[in-house]
C-alpha cells in the first residue's frame, strides 16, 4: 500500500512526464506541485513508489518516469474525467451533424477524435448480427443495369451495380421492388440469407434470370454487412511519436491495419464506472505492448456492442484522451438514435 501524499506524486510524475516527455525528479516537483513539503520528503515518496514498481529511473541518477502498473493505478484512481470545453463540444457537434451516411458518420468521428486527441483514432463498425434490414432499392440506371441499394435499421447502406441478363421495364422492377421488401424488410441478416433465394419461386421461368442476379447482389449486400471492421485515422499521429517506442513503431502500424488484434481487444474490453475502458502497456497483446488503448461504447439501436477509441503510447494524456472518447461516443451514439 502507498500513502495518499505519494499518490498524488505519482499523478504528478504521470502529468510532468506525459507533458514533457522527460524524467521528473524531487526538485521538479516540489518546484511545479504545491506538496508543502521538502525535496527529501518528496524524494522519500518516489522511493515508495519505485519500491511498488510504479515508476522507474530510465538511466542512473535521473528523475523517474511512470511504469504501465503506474500509468494504471493512475487511470483506476481517475476520480472524474475532466469535461470537453463548450467550444469542442461545439465542434463535434457542428463536424458530425454535416454526415451523410453511416459510412461518413465513422469517417468523420475518426478525423475528430485523431484532431482532438493526436493520437491513432479507430471506430468500429456495428456488429451486425442483430442487425435487421429497413429496405432495398432498385435504381435503373439502363435497360440491363441496375443499382441495388441496401439499408439497415443502423443506418448503413450499401449499393453495388449489376448487369441484368437481358433488358427489362420498370414494372417489373417495381414488382421485384415490392416482393423483395415484403420478404425481407425487418427480417434479420440470416433470415435474408434464407429467403433471398426462394424469391425467384415467385415470378415467371423468363424472369427467374434477372431475379437470381438480384438475389446474388442481396447476398453480397449481407456478407459486407457481417464484415467486422475498422475505421481509422491518424496514422501520422503514432509516426510522429515513434520516440516513445523502444523498438520500431511499424509492427503496430501493421496491426492497425490487418485489424484482428485491435477487434479481438475491442471485444474483450469493458467499460469502466466512466463509460470508458483502458489497456495498458503489457495488458495487451505482446505488438501492442507500448501502446495504450482508451475505448467507449456507441449505440446503434439497442446495440451496444460496438465500439471507438484511440491507440497510442502509454506516455499518453489519459484524462483528456478518456474523457474525448467518452463524449464523441455519447454524440455519435444520439446521432444514430436520431437517424
Amino acid at each position: 500500500m502507498i500513502s495518499e501524499r505519494a499518490l498524488h506524486v505519482l499523478r504528478a510524475i504521470v502529468q510532468d512526464y506525459v507533458a514533457s516527455r522527460e524524467p521528473v525528479g524531487s526538485k521538479a516537483i516540489v518546484e511545479r506541485h504545491q506538496f508543502g513539503v521538502s525535496a527529501a520528503t518528496i524524494r522519500n515518496d518516489m522511493a515508495q513508489l519505485e519500491e511498488e514498481e510504479l515508476i522507474a529511473a530510465p538511466h542512473t541518477s535521473s528523475g523517474r518516469v511512470p511504469t504501465d502498473k503506474g500509468y494504471r493505478l493512475f487511470v483506476d484512481e481517475l476520480q472524474d474525467l475532466r469535461p470537453l470545453s463548450a467550444a469542442q463540444r461545439q465542434a463535434i457537434a457542428a463536424f458530425l451533424d454535416q454526415s451523410v451516411d453511416l459510412d461518413d458518420v465513422f469517417a468523420r468521428t475518426v478525423r475528430l477524435l485523431a484532431s482532438l486527441t493526436n493520437q491513432v483514432a479507430l471506430v468500429q463498425y456495428p456488429t451486425l448480427g442483430h442487425a435487421r434490414v429497413r429496405h432495398v432499392e432498385l435504381v435503373p440506371l439502363s435497360a440491363t443495369r441496375v443499382m441495388t441499394v441496401f439499408i439497415t435499421d443502423g443506418g448503413r447502406v450499401d449499393q453495388r451495380i449489376i448487369e441484368l441478363p437481358a433488358e427489362t421495364d420498370e414494372v417489373f422492377l417495381g414488382e421485384l421492388r415490392a416482393k423483395i421488401n415484403a420478404a425481407i424488410a425487418g427480417r434479420s441478416l440470416s433470415d435474408v440469407t434464407d429467403l433471398a433465394p426462394k424469391l425467384d419461386e415467385q415470378f415467371a421461368p423468363d424472369r427467374r434470370a434477372a431475379v437470381s442476379v438480384v438475389t446474388e447482389a442481396l447476398l453480397g449486400h449481407v456478407d459486407a454487412h457481417r464484415s467486422d471492421r475498422l475505421v481509422m485515422a491518424g496514422a501520422a499521429n503514432l509516426v510522429r511519436t515513434e520516440s516513445d517506442f523502444a523498438g520500431s513503431v511499424y509492427p503496430v502500424l501493421e496491426a492497425i491495419e490487418e485489424q484482428v488484434t485491435l477487434l479481438k481487444l475491442f471485444r474483450e474490453m469493458e467499460l469502466d464506472q466512466h463509460g470508458v475502458s483502458a489497456r495498458i502497456g503489457r495488458e495487451n497483446d505482446e505488438v501492442l505492448r507500448e501502446t495504450a488503448v482508451v475505448t467507449s461504447a456507441y449505440r446503434v439501436g439497442a446495440d451496444l456492442s460496438a465500439k471507438l477509441g484511440v491507440l497510442g503510447p502509454t506516455r499518453m494524456d489519459y484524462s483528456n484522451n478518456m474523457a474525448a472518447v467518452r463524449a464523441v461516443a455519447r454524440y455519435v451514439s444520439r446521432l444514430l438514435g436520431e437517424e
